[in-house]
């Protein structure tokens, strides 16, 4: 976002004029950083053959897969109805990895039924796997690294406790399945959390990997999931992807040469892709003084962007509408009748009622966890690419709430 003439623009393109065409609250999304993500990430590891795929639950519109997939993305899928999504945005059943928990058998045959490639993270299902396939389709195993990472318990997922893998520990028994039942692991996957800064948790997860690798003689590729820190506020101490690229590529090819043969290189960004890449642009209803803070109440809330009261998440706050204003200090809340304040004393340019505000960072998983909570409505999403604003989700209606209900009282059988 850059501030030209008196005026924030994204991609070239005025944002207040977007919430003025488009309404507000909506999204937009920054086709050209996405890009730029893509691009730093997939050539930060050199000199091995890397596949990005991205994990959608980020954000799952499906102009941003389609805009992934131009890029040669592949796609990380926790559902059978995100694999599907992936399907209609063109992606090849092959392209698409299947790494639900806590599902039934019933939706992994209907993913391995679609052709997607098949993570497996629990020896129950495993074992239902081989006794149905048996070594007709490959799959891959989720392991749990006892490692924990990430800036949130709830997204470190690879630590001991952790509903998430087969432990590492359970190797032996992994062992035991697929000799029983002659399966054919392609690929070993961990992942073990969000926010990590640098190389060595990676690396230790990857060390893991590499021995349990040299157990399985059909391995086709290790996926080391992901958890890139992105920026949210200055001062952040982000992820070098560089650094990482660089020791992970060089562990990873000392690997190739003792397993014997090249693997590709797998990893699942969601976040990174996508973060700061996208706002949230909310309107200001009412500027509301009481005898301890400015309360800056805006159109939307935690039905919009959860995360800063999910995750305590930070998230950067612009006023569009008057960037040269005086500093003063405001907490901007919502309209949710519970306390879901979006940011805590913030210095902003003066606020005033009608004044558009941005959230940034707002990428990845914001519109991915709306809800209709107090029968809100869900916003509109707007793609910028080249130049151009692009409505990509319409805002929804009374009538979409109303869709699924049935009226009793209009004479609706109730068999």
């Amino acid at each position: 976002m850059n501030l030209q003439k008196g005026r924030y623009t994204l991609g070239g393109v005025d944002l207040e004029s977007v919430a003025e065409r488009f309404g507000s609250p909506v999204y937009v999304y920054d086709a050209s950083q996405i890009i730029a993500n893509y691009k730093k990430l997939k050539g930060a590891f050199k000199g091995v053959d890397v596949k990005i795929k991205y994990a959608c639950k980020a954000l799952t519109n499906i102009n941003i897969l389609r805009l992934l997939r131009e890029q040669g993305s592949g796609l990380d899928t926790v559902s059978i109805e995100e694999a599907k999504i992936g399907l209609k945005a063109g992606f090849a059943p092959d392209e698409i990895l299947f790494t639900p928990n806590s599902v039934s058998f019933e939706e992994i045959e209907e993913a391995t039924e679609l052709g997607l490639a098949i993570n497996i993270d629990e020896l129950n299902t495993l074992e239902a796997f081989g006794a149905k396939y048996g070594n007709k389709i490959p799959c891959c195993i989720r392991l749990n690294p006892h490692i924990m990472a990430g800036g949130n318990t709830h997204i470190s997922v690879g630590h001991i406790d952790s509903k998430f893998g087969i432990s590492i520990y359970q190797l032996p028994h992994i062992l035991r399945i697929v000799k029983h039942y002659d399966l054919k692991i392609n690929g070993l996957h961990m992942h073990t959390g969000s926010d990590i800064l640098d190389a060595e948790v990676f690396l230790r997860g990857a060390n893991l990997l590499y021995n349990a690798a040299m157990e399985f003689k059909d391995l086709e590729f290790l996926d080391f999931g992901s958890g890139f820190k992105v920026k949210y506020k200055e001062g952040d101490v982000t992820t070098d992807v560089d650094d990482i690229g660089k020791q992970i590529a060089k562990s990873f090819k000392e690997f190739c040469k003792e397993y014997g043969r090249d693997l590709e290189l797998w990893f699942e960004p969601g976040k990174y892709l996508v973060s700061d890449a996208g706002y949230l642009l909310v309107k200001v209803n009412v500027v509301k003084q009481t005898t301890s803070t400015v309360f800056a109440g805006v159109n939307s809330g935690q039905n919009h962007l959860i995360r800063p009261m999910l995750y305590d998440a930070y998230h950067h706050i612009t006023n569009l509408s008057n960037p040269k204003g005086n500093k003063r200090i405001y907490s901007v809340v919502g309209y949710i009748c519970e306390s879901d304040t979006l940011g805590y004393d913030r210095k902003l340019n003066e606020v005033r009622v009608g004044d558009i505000l941005a959230l940034h960072n707002a990428g990845a998983y914001g519109f991915s966890m709306t809800s209709n909570y107090n029968s809100r409505l869900r916003p509109a999403e707007v793609l910028i690419r080249d130049g151009e604003a692009h409505l990509i989700r319409k805002r929804e209606v009374l009538e979409d709430l109303l869709a699924n209900q049935i009226d009793l009282s209009a004479g609706a059988s109730q068999a």
